[in-house]
């Protein structure tokens, strides 16, 4: 192991969007096992402050595997195409203009029964669109349109957060 892998290489998994999240989580727990500082405590500070390195390393790598989203933009980023989502604003126009209709609609939710309905819509374009990322890495790589549609994601999930803040706020 080397603390600069990439996280696919630390974790011994192929850099791949679809990955087995229980396969994931099984390499998680053995490396957390090999590197956990606990296991160095009679080898000193500088073994026990390396252990943590590790340790935080695999955490690191950990989260960002785990997440879909995170794991897109990961691999855009180690394919030469970073994703720069505070600079580089780029989507497809279809996309702008639907992002536009769910804000209106939101804006208009007069109900809880609305907001969750509008909620579900987005849950399944959110689905949808996350299965054609996957395409676009895995099966046909297109690693700039990749990162446009990880873009594009971003933007719903904190939509996603608008909406279940106007949820709780309506008593949800």
């Amino acid at each position: 192991m080397n603390i600069t892998d990439d996280d696919f290489s630390l974790f011994g998994l192929p850099a791949r969007q679809r990955l087995d999240g229980a396969e994931l989580d099984s390499r998680r727990r053995d490396l957390q096992s090999r590197v956990h500082p606990d296991r160095f405590t009679a080898e000193g500070a500088a073994t026990q402050r390396l252990a943590m390195q590790w340790a935080v390393r695999v955490n690191e790598g950990y989260r960002r595997l785990k997440d879909p989203l995170s794991r897109a933009a990961y691999l855009c980023e180690l394919r030469g195409v970073p994703v720069d989502a505070e600079r580089n604003t780029a989507m497809p126009t279809e996309f702008l203009l639907q992002q536009m209709q769910w804000r209106e609609a939101l804006d208009e939710a007069r109900s809880p029964a609305d907001i969750e309905a509008l909620d579900a819509s987005v849950a399944r374009d959110e689905s949808a669109r996350l299965a054609e990322l996957e395409t676009l890495l895995d099966d046909t790589p297109d690693t700039p349109s990749a990162a446009t549609r990880v873009r594009a994601l971003m933007f719903l999930a904190r939509f996603r957060q608008d909406i279940e803040r106007r949820l709780e706020a309506a008593g949800h």
